[in-house]
């Protein structure tokens, strides 16, 4: 009897150290399930929260400015307020045709780049064009015997379309041309027909030093004035 009863305490122990065993591991289950789940929720959170941050962080470019005679710096300031006024345009234009119009081989290369930051694209392809020098027209075969072009704008006038947009304007100007080692010059006048537009300024530091604003010349035409001005003499003589 004793050797039954001993039998039946050693298997109710066993019972019992199997199921202590089995609660444990259905435990220790739920504790790694719950530390799981918390990590992946702190995961979600972290992902959502570098989403909302994203829009906050950008780059902002910037132009730093050195004088050349006072050695003074400063960051010239990006423009973001409203549309430029007629002031600001007259401004880029008469820029441009002063600087676009000339020719110096002096200052050649700079101009041509210069002029590339005011341009859209289609008109650099055309201005690529113009001063290839494949192109017996180029200014750099032109000019190759070492005359000089400078250009004087006189009036800018502007044109609002049927639609309301104002993007057109006639400028009048003169081209001044004086042969290598002359005093003289050949004064030729002109209008201009351009159309133009305001963008996003470049990126580009260089291109910013020159077009802040991101000034564009879209479309450019330039017919002499001396043709109109010699057809109305021509009838008058008549």
């Amino acid at each position: 009897m004793n050797s039954v009863a001993t039998l039946t305490e050693y298997f109710r122990d066993a019972e019992s150290w199997d199921a202590d065993r089995a609660a444990l591991s259905r435990r220790s289950a739920r504790i790694a399930w719950w530390v799981a789940g918390a990590g992946w929720f702190c995961a979600v959170c972290s992902a959502l929260a570098l989403s909302l941050l994203m829009p906050l962080k950008q780059v902002e470019p910037f132009v730093v400015r050195v004088d050349n005679s006072t050695g003074i710096v400063d960051v010239v300031p990006s423009y973001t307020g409203a549309p430029p006024t007629e002031i600001v345009t007259r401004y880029f234009l008469t820029h441009y045709l002063s600087v676009c119009e000339r020719f110096n081989f002096a200052t050649a290369e700079s101009d041509y780049e210069e002029c590339g930051a005011f341009h859209s694209a289609q008109r650099n392809q055309n201005w690529s064009s113009t001063w290839a020098t494949t192109n017996p027209g180029s200014p750099l075969n032109v000019h190759k015997d070492g005359s000089t072009v400078r250009a004087q704008v006189k009036s800018v006038s502007f044109f609002t379309r049927s639609s309301g947009l104002s993007d057109l304007a006639q400028v009048r100007y003169l081209t001044a041309t004086r042969q290598a080692g002359g005093a003289s010059e050949k004064i030729t006048h002109w209008v201009a027909a351009i159309q133009y537009a305001y963008t996003e300024p470049a990126k580009d530091p260089k291109t910013r030093r020159w077009n802040p604003l991101g000034f564009k010349v879209v479309e450019f035409k330039s017919d002499p004035e001396v043709v109109i001005e010699a057809a109305r003499e021509d009838g008058h003589h008549e």
